[in-house]
């Protein structure tokens, strides 16, 4: 049934499953329903045991965007009340949902955010011609630059997207995820081709770099980094188009560019320049104990992003070593 939906995605794959409860010791919940006929509903669960905010189930964790999956045939409400029940034998204090807007017409999402989908139907030729001006010259320019950019499938190359993204982390005054996380990616991922890194290099040195999974016609954008002493040589941009150009030769139709947060206008602009069609995806967040969906959704401070750009990288990666199982 996953595959068979315009909904399906990598994040439903047992190998998402196996990098989280490796790394985080989360434990996958498969709410389902069946008939004769096969699978009629799914809605998988983690749960996230913490006191950043609380024992909670969440569909799912560190995924950006994991839509239930109900049959026609099927009342979602029906699926919805059973994952609820669940939850207050396990005393969680939230559900959060990830998805489910088109089920959830009077709820009040937590958050919300851009996702940018690029079809992979034409020639890449016609791809490259849909883009904005200033994407093509910013590949351009790359290119005359002298930026290079290979498509890796190693454990290295783990490694040097793991520096570059501490890097940029840091930059943003957030603590990086830990490299064992990275490292789960590699065993269950990379290592089993459902993905890829692309690192972009200048004179023998990693200066930008992107991690990428794909899941039976669909291809997404996941993780990037870069260093931003080499911004100047656009390494993203041709990065993302050497991905593209690679989705597209290994018959991937859809490339999705992942989630934005509506605040980040600088990233929104830039993933619209590919050409992409933009949507808006809901997060729910359901109360279990007052029994109603809440909008209100903790996220660090402009004050807690300036302390922790100017803490210490190796103390930053700490932080993330200690913390990011509960933040999921």
């Amino acid at each position: 049934m996953v595959l068979a939906t315009k909904d399906d995605s990598f994040f439903y794959s047992s190998s998402w499953a196996k990098v989280l409860h490796d790394s985080y010791k989360y434990n996958p919940i498969y709410f389902t329903l069946f008939n004769r006929s096969g699978l009629l509903a799914l809605i998988p669960v983690m749960q996230i045991n913490g006191f950043l905010g609380g024992r909670r189930g969440v569909s799912l964790p560190f995924t950006d965007y994991c839509e239930p999956l109900i049959s026609e045939e099927i009342q979602f409400q029906y699926v919805f009340r059973e994952v609820i029940e669940f939850g207050k034998k396990k005393n969680w204090k939230f559900l959060e949902l990830r998805g489910g807007e088109k089920y959830l017409h009077d709820a009040l999402p937590c958050s919300s955010y851009y996702v940018h989908i690029l079809p992979l139907l034409q020639h890449e030729d016609h791809i490259f011609s849909s883009f904005r001006g200033n994407t093509k010259r910013n590949i351009k320019k790359a290119i005359k630059n002298g930026v290079e950019v290979k498509i890796c499938n190693s454990l290295e190359s783990i490694k040097e997207f793991y520096r570059l993204n501490c890097t940029t982390k840091k930059k943003h005054g957030l603590p990086p995820q830990p490299y064992y996380f990275f490292k789960k990616v590699y065993d269950h991922i990379i290592s089993k081709n459902l993905g890829f890194i692309a690192l972009a290099s200048f004179q023998g040195e990693a200066i930008a770099g992107a991690v990428f999974f794909h899941f039976g016609e669909k291809a997404l954008f996941k993780y990037g980094a870069s260093d931003i002493n080499y911004q100047n040589l656009r390494p993203n941009n041709l990065v993302m188009w050497e991905a593209i150009k690679w989705c597209y030769k290994n018959g991937y139709k859809i490339f999705c560019f992942g989630r934005t947060e509506p605040v980040n206008t600088g990233l929104r602009r830039f993933k619209k320049g590919w050409g992409t069609e933009e949507h808006i995806i809901n997060y729910y967040r359901y109360d279990l104990i007052r029994e109603r969906f809440i909008t209100n959704h903790q996220k660090l401070s402009p004050l807690q992003n300036r302390i922790l750009s100017n803490t210490p990288g190796p103390l930053l990666d700490l932080l993330g070593s200690l913390f990011y199982k509960y933040m999921g």
